[in-house]
C-alpha cells in the first residue's frame, strides 16, 4: 500500500471504520514494528507496538492529511518512539531505585562468583609462601585489612615507618607477580613496571 493509499483511509478511519484501520494496519505496522528495532535489547518492543496501535486507533480521529504524506503513520512511529524512550527511562528509575532500596536496607543484593581456578590458586599459594617474611608482613597487613585503614595505621601496627612498609608491600607485589609469571602464568597485565 503506497502512502497515498495509506492517506485515503484517514477519513473512514477518523469515522470509527475499523476495516479502515485493519488495512492501514497491515501496512503500517511493518514500518513501525522497524523504527523500534534499535530499542529492541532495551524495552518489550512486542508491548510498545501493542500501546502505540492503539493510542494511534484512539487518535486517529483527529490527524488531518498533509502535505508530506503518511500522516498517520509518521505518527505511529513518533508514538513507538516516545513510547519506548519512556519504556527505557522508567526501566532506569526502577534499576536505580532497586539499587538504592539495597543500598538503604544495607542488604548487598548477592551476585554469582565465578568458581576460583584451583590450579591458579594453587600457583598463588606457592608463590605467597616464597616471599621474605617482612614483604609477606606488608602484603598480609594490606590485604587482610582490604582498605579498612591507612598505610601509615598499618605501618605503625607492623613497627615499620611509614616508607618502609610502602617499599616492602611494593617488593611483594613485584617478587609475586614474577613467581606467578615464572611458573607459567600469564596474567595479560601488568600491577608495575617488568623486570628485564
Amino acid at each position: 500500500m503506497t502512502p497515498e493509499e495509506r492517506d485515503q483511509l484517514l477519513p473512514q478511519i477518523a469515522r470509527g471504520d475499523v476495516d479502515a484501520f485493519a488495512a492501514w494496519l497491515s501496512s503500517a505496522e511493518p514500518r513501525i514494528r522497524l523504527s523500534l528495532s534499535r530499542f529492541a535489547a532495551y524495552v518489550d518492543s512486542e508491548a510498545v507496538l501493542q500501546e502505540t496501535l492503539l493510542r494511534v486507533w484512539q487518535v486517529a480521529h483527529r490527524v488531518e492529511v498533509d502535505p508530506q504524506g503518511d500522516a498517520l503513520l509518521r505518527l505511529g512511529v513518533r508514538i513507538a518512539r516516545n513510547l519506548a524512550i519512556d519504556h527505557v527511562r522508567k526501566s532506569e528509575r526502577n534499576a536505580k531505585a532497586e539499587e538504592l532500596s539495597y543500598a538503604a536496607s544495607g542488604v548487598v543484593p548477592s551476585v554469582q562468583a565465578p568458581e576460583p581456578d584451583p590450579l591458579l590458586r594453587a600457583v598463588i599459594q606457592r608463590c605467597l609462601g616464597a616471599l621474605p617474611p617482612k614483604p609477606r608482613l606488608a602484603l598480609d597487613a594490606r590485604l587482610q585489612n582490604a582498605g579498612g585503614a591507612a598505610d601509615e595505621s598499618l605501618a605503625e601496627q607492623l613497627q615499620m615507618k611509614l616508607n618502609t612498609f610502602l617499599k616492602n608491600f611494593g617488593r611483594a607485589r613485584q617478587l609475586l607477580l614474577d613467581c606467578i609469571r615464572g611458573q607459567g602464568v600469564d596474567l595479560g597485565y601488568s600491577l608495575g613496571p617488568e623486570r628485564s
